[in-house]
């Protein structure tokens, strides 16, 4: 027998007007149903236009919409600076916490405040994350026309690299490659995005990219590689690159374990690399209308076919996993964190 613990008696006229009340007001289910509607949904770019990041971030625009209760409408907004650090900043710190809003930034800066607390003001855990689109595989990248053609060759001379600003890839990776393995690399960094860095490249300025996407090099110049326009010299991720099986990948340049732990500190950005990031404390439901609409749209045969146009692959990451791999890398031990904040510190000008 189960036994019911009775409440005391409320009186009537208590009770009819709690009734009236609550039946004059929408429910909470059907105000947040209702929220989106009538509503324009902000995408922050933290790049300059024509960037893999910014063309995804249109194809998204153009599709997530209807996957949102109301179909709101996207505008997406570029706001390039300091390697994307300063639109991770505004998402974090000034955008409205209310769902309206939300952005990408390089896969890098979530966990810049590892490497540099100075630069990168906010907490990687906190952002509310919604999604990447897919995972990554960026490669160190060498115009014909230079004299390196090899990793030997970069061991040996002195060479040029395009980079962004603190806590983007190009500006860790060239790091990553002087600091651990005494490659002669000097980088030239300032540049807005991966438009103006792909110039710089094919017009002389630098002689390099270290921390260029493949899915981007490939939707942008898809003839460069096979066509020996540029030679691809390592491979920055955890794992081969089915599609480039002659260039080595980072790690098997490894001779401890110790630079194995520093590599997979920097590489596991990788695993996110298209990652989209909304403030932090947005309201669980808003949350979760958020992320049940991204990852209905990475399932929508439309988006899908318009990625593929671009050369992009849809190998989709939800929110819960890109929030999980954040709080795995926060808790890397405290003497490898601080060996790879000195690599980036040490810098590669």
């Amino acid at each position: 027998m189960t036994l019911r613990v009775l409440q005391p008696l409320t009186s009537y006229a208590a009770v009819l007007a709690a009734f009236l009340v609550a039946a004059s007001q929408p429910s909470s289910a059907q105000a947040q149903a209702n929220f989106y509607s009538g509503k324009t949904v902000n995408l922050i770019v933290g790049y300059t236009p024509g960037g893999g990041y910014d063309t995804g971030s249109r194809v998204l625009s153009r599709h997530m919409g209807k996957y949102l209760p109301g179909n709101p409408g996207f505008v997406v907004q570029n706001m390039p600076g300091a390697g994307s650090i300063k639109a991770a900043t505004y998402l974090y710190s000034v955008a409205p916490s209310d769902g309206t809003t939300f952005g990408t930034f390089g896969r890098g800066v979530a966990v810049e405040p590892l490497f540099n607390e100075e630069s990168a003001k906010f907490d990687g855990t906190k952002f509310t994350w919604i999604g990447s689109t897919s995972s990554e595989s960026s490669i160190c990248g060498v115009w014909h026309a230079s004299k390196i053609k090899t990793w030997d060759d970069m061991l040996k001379h002195e060479f040029t690299a395009a980079g962004e600003g603190a806590g983007s890839d190009p500006d860790n990776f060239s790091a990553v490659l002087k600091n651990l393995f005494g490659v002669k690399i000097k980088l030239v960094t300032g540049y807005h995005g991966g438009s103006e860095m792909t110039l710089a490249v094919e017009r002389g300025e630098v002689d390099s990219r270290c921390g260029w996407s493949w899915s981007s090099l490939k939707g942008s110049n898809p003839d460069w590689v096979p066509g020996k326009k540029l030679i691809p010299i390592v491979i920055f991720a955890l794992n081969k690159n089915p599609e480039l099986p002659d260039v080595p990948v980072i790690t098997e340049f490894a001779k401890t374990p110790e630079q194995m732990q520093i590599l997979k500190l920097f590489m596991s950005r990788q695993e996110m690399a298209w990652p989209f990031a909304a403030p932090p404390n947005l309201a669980p439901e808003r949350t979760q209308m958020l992320r049940t609409a991204f990852d209905a749209t990475m399932k929508d045969p439309a988006f899908v076919a318009e990625m593929k146009k671009n050369k992009r692959i849809v190998e989709p990451l939800s929110g819960q996993a890109v929030e999980s791999l954040l709080k795995e890398v926060y808790a890397t031990s405290p003497d490898v964190i601080a060996k790879g904040r000195k690599i980036v510190a040490e810098g590669a000008r």
